[in-house]
Parts: structure tokens; C-alpha cells; sequence
């Protein structure tokens, strides 16, 4: 099991933030490009080897991104069209995205229903802060590609409005 914080810093010239495990240790960079058409985001390990690559598609109606893993996996996050509450669809991941995602507290669990990772939002901060619990190890550089992506849909719309 393992467990990290997500805490967004926002500097000029775009996005950069550590991602921190339970120790206070460096496990991942993230890194956002800066007047680049499409915005990609590039996520590294502590000793700066690259996990993914996050890009959001160009001219979408609603957002939508493609998450390149370095292993050659690849999968795709689309916030879908609703009044109330947020929704995403998860293309080609091979898990089941539960909870509720519109105050960012949700699941993921494996088609078999077993408990992959936990994602909670933390209030009350000026910045996104998130705690993150991945159960099964080998999830983890999955996980915390799918919570830069969600994260960064969701920081779009709150400066918007």
C-alpha cells in the first residue's frame, strides 16, 4: 500500500507540483507545458524517469485527454455533459471509476470489485490538495495519472467561473 499527497503549486509559466508519499518523500514531479497547443503534462518518478504523458485533445466541446504511460499503455479521460454533478468516462483503463467525482472522492476498483485506490480531495486549501491511496502497488503511477488529468479539468472550470 501506498499513500501520497498531491498538493498543486501554481507558478508563472505553468504548472509544477511535487507529489509526496506518506513519508514526505518525492515520488513524482509534474510538470505542465506553457503556451503549448495541445497543454500536455509530463509526470516523472523521484529519480526523474518519465511515468506519462498527459495531453488534452484541441477543440473539444468538453474536455478530453489522452494518458500515454511509459510502459505503452495508454488510456482516455472524457468529462461527459451533465447539469448537476461532474462525470467522467474512462476509456481503454480496466477499471471502475466509483464514488462521487464531483467533490472528488472516489474509487477505483478492478472489474472483479477489488479496491485498487482511494482518491480524496482536501478542503479548505487555496490550492488543490488531494490524499491519495493506492492499495495495489503496481497501480500506483496509473493512479496519479488519472488525478493530474481529473485535477487539471477541474482547476480549468473554477478559474472560469
Amino acid at each position: 500500500m501506498k499513500q501520497f499527497q498531491v498538493k498543486q503549486r501554481f507558478t508563472f509559466g505553468g504548472e509544477k507540483f511535487d507529489i509526496r508519499d506518506s513519508f514526505g518523500n518525492l515520488a513524482y514531479q509534474v510538470e505542465g507545458s506553457f503556451l503549448e497547443i495541445p497543454k500536455r503534462f509530463i509526470v516523472t518518478n523521484s529519480r526523474g524517469g518519465e511515468v506519462c504523458q498527459i495531453t488534452k485533445k484541441f477543440l473539444t466541446f468538453l474536455p478530453q485527454f489522452t494518458i500515454d504511460m511509459a510502459e505503452g499503455h495508454s488510456f482516455y479521460l472524457q468529462k461527459e455533459f451533465t447539469f448537476f454533478k461532474d462525470r467522467y468516462t474512462v476509456e481503454n483503463l480496466g477499471l471502475i471509476l466509483d464514488g462521487n467525482i464531483w467533490d472528488l472522492d472516489f474509487r477505483l476498483k478492478r472489474p472483479d470489485g477489488m479496491l485498487v485506490a482511494e482518491i480524496s480531495k482536501e478542503l479548505f486549501h487555496l490550492t488543490s490538495h488531494y490524499s491519495v491511496t493506492v492499495l495495489e502497488d503496481s497501480y500506483a503511477d496509473l493512479v496519479i495519472s488519472l488525478v493530474v488529468a481529473i485535477d487539471y479539468i477541474e482547476m480549468m472550470e473554477d478559474t472560469s467561473t
